[in-house]
């Protein structure tokens, strides 16, 4: 679904009615939902042991070499952008505590990088869709780990095109290297991929 520009008020309308079934459905079906520009995602299937676990090794790598003033925040709040209709809930969120410190949902804005892990059910929504929706928030660091592949990448550089904000540097990886997301660099040995 695409809202026109002159639509806003329209389209202001239906964000708003997305954002109520998302949070009437949250409690009630497995998986998670999201809102991007095209409507509703919803990743049926829960996290599996390899996601997490790329999760949570890469959240303590990154927290290990970080300022104590930040940190890589997995779980809720979401991130949310009403003026672009976008409500996102990355793996992994590197933001100051202190801008943790609001009621509802995180500003995309205040995030330093968002790291995702790839779904083996929905691969598209981390490669392509978040591709798309992560620049147009203003988050500046987008590193996406594919555990399907064994590899992943570093998105940086958000430069306006003819088709709105996108990323200008990418940056690939196997797992075994070292990766830099926003200004550390962390291994990548020893993530799980899955079977």
């Amino acid at each position: 679904m695409t809202i026109a520009p002159d639509d806003e008020r329209q389209g202001t309308l239906l964000y708003q009615q997305m954002r109520d079934v998302v949070q009437r459905l949250e409690d009630t079906v497995p998986g998670k939902i999201e809102i991007t520009k095209e409507g509703l995602v919803h990743d049926m299937t829960a996290p599996v042991g390899p996601h997490e676990l790329t999760a949570l090794r890469v959240r303590k790598r990154m927290e290990k070499v970080m300022p104590d003033e930040l940190v890589a925040h997995t779980g809720s709040p979401d991130v949310e952008d009403d003026s672009e209709g976008i409500l996102r809930l990355p793996d992994i969120m590197v933001i100051a505590e202190a801008d943790m410190e609001v009621p509802g949902s995180f500003d995309p804005r205040t995030l330093i990088a968002a790291v995702e892990i790839v779904s083996r059910s929905n691969p598209d929504n981390d490669w392509v869709s978040k591709m798309r929706d992560y620049p147009l928030v203003g988050i500046p660091v987008y590193a996406i780990f594919d555990p399907r592949t064994g590899t992943g990448a570093v998105m940086t550089e958000i430069h306006q095109t003819p088709e709105g904000p996108r990323y200008a540097t990418r940056k690939d990886f196997l797992y075994g290297e070292d990766v830099t997301i926003a200004d550390w660099t962390i291994s990548t040995e020893g993530l799980p991929r899955y079977a």
